[in-house]
C-alpha cells in the first residue's frame, strides 16, 4: 500500500494554518478574537446541521448517540481526552491556560466529520486523496482562526489526524465491505449531529462533552447494517 498522502497532506496543513494563526494570536484585540470565535462556532453548527439532516432514519441517529454517549461515558472519553491534554501540554512545558481546551477541540472538528472518513476510505480503497485534500484546505484555514484563538494546543491537533485518518486510510480494505451508501449517510448523520454540539460549545451556548459521544460513530454503522438487514 502507498503512503497516505492525503492524511500527511491534511496534516501539513493543520500545522502550517496553526502556525499563521500563532503568528497572529498576538495582534487581535480581545474583541476581534471573541467575533472570530462567533464566527468559527457558527459556521461549524451550521456544517453539523447540514450533515445531520440528511439522515435517511432518525431512530439509527438517536439510538446511536444514546448508545454511543452511553458507552463514552462508562468509558470517561471525555476524562481521558483532558487528561491526555494535560500531558501534552505537560510535555510541552506550555503555560497556555487552553492548552488543553484547544486540542481537544481542534481534534474533534478535524477528525469527527464525513469528509475525515469518507476521504480516508477513498484514499485507502482506490488511491484517491481528492477528498482529503480539499479537506486540507478547509481545516489549514480553521486551523488559523483555532490556533489564534486557543494558542499552542491547536497546532497538535495535527497528531490526532495523523493516527485517526492514516488508521482508517489503512485499515479501509478491512471495513470496504460494510462501507454501503447506506451505512455512510447514517455514519454521516451522526458525525453532524456531533459537529453541530462542537458548534453550540464554541458559541459558549452550552458546554457538552462531545468526546463522550464519539462511540455513536461505532453505534451508527452497526445499527445502520443491522437495519439494512
Amino acid at each position: 500500500m502507498n503512503l497516505p498522502w492525503g492524511t500527511l497532506v491534511n496534516a501539513a496543513s493543520v500545522i502550517a494554518g496553526s502556525l499563521a494563526g500563532l503568528a497572529l494570536r498576538g495582534r487581535f484585540p480581545d474583541r476581534v478574537r471573541a467575533v472570530v470565535m462567533t464566527a468559527l462556532g457558527l459556521a461549524t453548527l451550521v456544517i453539523g446541521l447540514q450533515m445531520a439532516l440528511k439522515m435517511d432514519n432518525p431512530l439509527i441517529v438517536i439510538f446511536s448517540l444514546i448508545l454511543g454517549g452511553a458507552a463514552g461515558t462508562l468509558c470517561d472519553l471525555e476524562g481521558r481526552f483532558e487528561r491526555l491534554g494535560e500531558t501534552a501540554k505537560k510535555l510541552m512545558r506550555s503555560r497556555d491556560g487552553l492548552f488543553t481546551e484547544g486540542l481537544v477541540t481542534a481534534s474533534l472538528i478535524y477528525c469527527v466529520g464525513s469528509m475525515a472518513i469518507l476521504g480516508s476510505i477513498e484514499d485507502g480503497l482506490r488511491g484517491d486523496p481528492t477528498i482529503l485534500y480539499t479537506k486540507s484546505v478547509l481545516d489549514g484555514f480553521a486551523s488559523v482562526a483555532m490556533a489564534s484563538t486557543f494558542g499552542v494546543g491547536a497546532l497538535f491537533a495535527f497528531v490526532p489526524v495523523a493516527l485517526y485518518q492514516g488508521a482508517m486510510t489503512m485499515a479501509a480494505f478491512a471495513v470496504k465491505d460494510y462501507a454501503t451508501v447506506h451505512v455512510m449517510t447514517e455514519l454521516s448523520a451522526v458525525g453532524g449531529t456531533l459537529i453541530a454540539g462542537i458548534g453550540i460549545n464554541l458559541l459558549g451556548l452550552a458546554k457538552l462533552p462531545i468526546s463522550n459521544l464519539l462511540p455513536a460513530l461505532a453505534a451508527a454503522v452497526v445499527l445502520a447494517r443491522f437495519v439494512a438487514g
